[in-house]
This record gives C-alpha cells, structure tokens and sequence, in this order.
C-alpha cells in the first residue's frame, strides 16, 4: 500500500501550474477551414431535397456546441467514427455505387477505401487510449488500497458491475438497437463509474456495505475519489486548457457523417464532383492526423499527473495564487465589471490581467469607461480583445470610472480572469531645499 501521509489530493491550483508544462501545439488551421468547406457541402446537398426526420436530427447536433466535458467529447467521436465506417461499409453504399458502373464509380471506391483504413486506425487509437486510461486511474487508485480483502472486494465490485455493464450493452446490440443508442448506454455507464467512485469516497450507495470495512483506507484518497469531477474542481482546469482543441474535432467529425449521410441518400440525384473529393479526401487526413496527436498529447499530460501533493506545494500556489490578484469566472455572454471612485484628477488607474487558461487563442474584450454624476458614459479606453494586460491611465476627471471584460461574444466558453485594479493618488512632488537648487 502506498503512503499517502502528508498529502492532499491535486487542487485545481495546482493542475494549472501543471499544465502550464504542457501547453497544446494549436490545430491546424485546416480543421476550421475543411469544416466550413464540408458543412458547405452538406447544405448544398438538401436544396432540392428536404431533410428526413433523422436527417434533421443530425443537422441539428452539428451545428450545436460540443458537449463541455473531455471525456464525453471523446466517446462522441468515438460514435461518430463508428457511424462513418458504418456508412463506409460495401453493403450500405449507395446502390448506384455498389454497381460500380462508371470509373468515377470506381475511383470513389477506392478513395472510401483509403478513408475507411484511416478512420479504422483513430478508432483503434482511442479505443486503446479509453481503455488504458481507465485502467491506469483505477490501478493507481489501488495501490493506495489497503492491501489485504478490502482492495480484493473494491476490485471484485468493480469486476462485477464491468461485467453487468457489458451485459447490457450486449443486450441492446442483441435487441437491434443503433450505434447512437450503444453509445447513450455506453455514457450513461461512464457517468455510473463516476458516481461509484464518488460512493466509494462518502461509502454510500453500492459500496454501503463495504463501510465497515473502510477503516484504514486513507483519508486523502476517499477525499480524492469522491471531489476529483466536480463541476468546479480540479479536472474543470483540464476542460478549459484543453476542451477548446477537442471541440473543434468533434465538430469536424460530425461534419464528415452529416455530408456522407446526406450524399448516400442523394447518390444517383447528384454524384461527387473532382473537387468534392479532394475536399473530403483533405477533411478525413486532417482530422485523423490531428485527433490522433490530440490523443497522444492527453495521454502523456495524464500519465504523468500525479493525483496527490503536499501541503505545502498546495499552500505555495495558492498564496501565489492570491498575490491581492482576484480570480472571478465570466460566462459566456456576460461581462464582468470593476467601479472605482477617484477622488483627484492625475490620479492613476492601473490594471494587471490575463486568462487563467493560459491559451494563446483564448481573449476577452476590455475597456474603461467614465460616468459623470448625471449618469452620462464616455469611453476613455476604447474596446479591444486581449489574452493578457497590464497598464495604466491617468485621470483628467475625478468620479466614477467602470473597467469592464466582456465575454458577451462567446457563445460557449466561460473565461476565467485573473486581475488586479488599484487607484493610485496623485503623487505630490515635495519642495526643493536651497541646496537643491542648480547655482
């Protein structure tokens, strides 16, 4: 049994200086470019031709924002992938493309070859990475276990809900069930492997049983397990450094079905020009190249997180963390507001701020503005969009002076912002003595 003695579980302070080592190279450009150019397509395929029901459905969760958890992103794509190469399969081709009656024919099969093989390899990729991580939390979570029959019926509960989980799975597949219902089961099941974890760290629910024998599992760790997802905890700093990057794949890819699903239905109304081709052709190697090094960046940047720290690592960034700076979450759409009163002209107004993502492409609006005592506003610094600031501005008004960030043209991504506002008073410059003055 490892020691935990003089730790704590990892702080959401403490993940943001972690992460700061592990800044995410940003996306190709390609990813927002062939995105638009394949929704593009898409809606060009249901001009002359409505939408299903299931046609609109799909419509409507591409041009929605992705969901804001990193793992739900993943097994997100991990359905849309499932769903390409569903279509991609030979028995669910158009049946003018089964024929194979032309060339173009025939060289659009190949081309599905070589996009099915790439699509096959990032499954196979994320499969594996899913499965290795949720070993690698729980494998590290027991060697904190004690070792003797408590650790035996942890993992024992755990072997046996897997089981039940994949029975059920089973059963849906068995039933007829679809690739989107499998995967609502299959997130529906994620989320109950976190609250067990949860239950294991308050010892109610499933593990009620297992109470009286928790005695001697450490403290830190059941503080760990069961805080470690909170909506607000440590793992809402890995959301807001790496879900924007995750976002945009996830779009990507459902942008990739919905143009398939609509082509194969519209097959023989209109067959794929030179240049749609090579738009798709250009979209599957840029999303498959880039979700992979998504993959294989997470993967090192969660090997090597540790889930405890000392006391005294957490003290030290959160005294940094609190250097009379504020930390104020802005959501998305709002803006958030500071009022000074100064009470001289040539007074100084200064500011220090960035955002805690720490993301070069991430910014938020800023500016400053005056209020007279009638109400009237001027703007005295004018609006512009900034990761980061510092300044200062020195006032020709005494009154009342608004700064303000503003995140009203997000649309999804709330904006952490770190800040610091002082008035400074006028400095009064002191007389000179007779020995100061220059002969």
């Amino acid at each position: 049994m490892a020691s935990t003695e003089g730790l704590m579980p990892i702080t959401r302070a403490f993940l943001a200086s972690y992460y700061d080592k592990y800044p995410f190279p940003s996306l190709s450009h390609d990813v927002s470019r062939l995105t638009d150019q394949i929704h593009s397509m898409a809606n060009d395929l249901h001009k002359d031709s409505p939408f299903t029901q299931g046609e609109s459905s799909l419509v409507l969760e591409a041009e929605s924002h992705p969901p804001h958890k990193v793992d739900e992103n993943l097994w997100k794509n991990r359905e849309q992938l499932e769903e390409i190469l569903f279509l991609l399969e030979n028995s669910n081709w158009p049946p003018a493309l089964q024929l194979q009656s032309t060339s173009e024919d025939a060289e659009l099969v190949s081309v599905l070859g070589r996009l099915g093989e790439k699509f096959r390899c990032t499954l196979k990729s994320l499969e594996t990475f899913q499965s290795k991580n949720s070993e690698f939390v729980f494998n590290t979570v027991m060697t904190y276990m004690p070792q003797d029959f408590r650790g035996t019926l942890i993992r024992q509960q755990r072997e046996r809900s897997e089981r039940n989980k994949q029975a059920e799975v089973d059963a849906l597949i068995n039933s007829g069930g679809s690739i989107r219902d499998r995967y609502a089961l299959l997130w529906h099941q994620q989320m109950e492997r976190r609250r067990q974890l949860a239950q294991l760290g308050s010892a109610t629910g499933v593990y009620k049983t297992l109470v009286k024998y928790l005695i001697g599992v450490p403290q830190v760790l059941l503080d760990f397990v069961q805080k470690i997802n909170d909506d607000d905890g440590p793992m809402e700093e890995q959301r807001q450094r790496y879900g924007p990057p995750l976002y945009s794949l996830t779009k990507m890819v459902l942008s990739i079905r919905l143009f398939l699903s609509l082509l194969w239905r519209r097959f023989e109304a209109g067959k794929l020009s030179r240049n749609q081709i090579t738009v798709l052709e250009e979209a599957v190697d840029v999303y498959t190249s880039e979700f992979q090094r998504f993959i294989k960046f997470i993967r090192e940047v969660f090997a090597n997180s540790p889930f405890f720290i000392t006391a005294e690592e957490a003290g030290a960034l959160e005294a940094r963390k609190s250097d009379e700076h504020k930390e104020v979450s802005v959501p998305a759409g709002k803006t958030h507001e500071v009022s000074l009163t100064v009470d001289a002209i040539n007074s100084y107004i200064a500011w220090d701020f960035s955002l805690v993502q720490g993301r070069v492409d991430m910014d938020i609006g800023f500016s400053m503005e005056y209020i007279n005592p009638s109400g009237q506003r001027t703007q005295i610094l004018p609006y512009r969009r900034y990761g980061a600031n510092q300044g200062n501005f020195c006032t020709c008004l005494s009154g009342n002076y608004k700064l303000i960030w503003d995140n009203s043209y997000s649309t999804f991504f709330k904006k952490v912002l770190r800040f610091k506002v002082d008035c400074i008073p006028p400095v009064v410059e002191p007389g000179l003595s007779s020995d100061q003055v220059d002969e």
